[in-house]
């Protein structure tokens, strides 16, 4: 009789070794949620930022995001040297942009407060004010233009 009469064992996975007794796995625990970064106050200080300091010339665009953009910017700041937040220098930066085109803009409204309310402004709209005809209103915006020598 030859010694290789009988096909190789079968490979029963894992009944083979333990004769049929199979240890129930432990359920998979789900993986532990990411912590996502929390980086939406330095994206809006960054936009907010460019913003004012395009818009400085404009009362409304220049102030409020101006203002925005600081606070924003402080606070994604403070969330990025926390470790909360990955864009601490978006932030930093549109804290920067805002401070600047707010420091902007309230400059032109204060030099444009001043200009309304001083002398020669007062004599330009009384000039106005007494001109009849288109050339005596140009006269008056020449006079005006040669007093701050625009």
């Amino acid at each position: 009789m030859p010694s290789h009469s009988y096909p190789p064992p079968q490979d029963w996975g894992p009944y083979s070794q333990d004769w049929g007794h199979q240890e129930p796995e432990p359920p998979a625990s789900p993986p532990a949620p990411e912590e996502r970064p929390r980086d939406g106050m330095g994206i809006a200080a960054f936009v907010l930022g460019l913003i004012a300091l395009v818009m400085f010339w404009t009362v409304l665009l220049g102030v409020v995001p101006g203002v925005l953009a600081l606070v924003f910017g402080v606070v994604g700041y403070r969330r990025g040297r926390r470790g909360e937040a990955t864009n601490g220098w978006m932030a930093l930066t549109g804290a920067i942009t805002g401070f600047v085109g707010l420091v902007l803009s309230v400059a032109l409204i204060s030099a444009g407060l001043a200009f309304l309310g001083s002398d020669a402004f007062d004599d330009f709209r009384a000039c106005m004010r007494d001109a009849g005809t288109s050339a005596e209103q140009e006269r008056c915006v020449d006079d005006l233009r040669d007093r701050y020598g625009w």
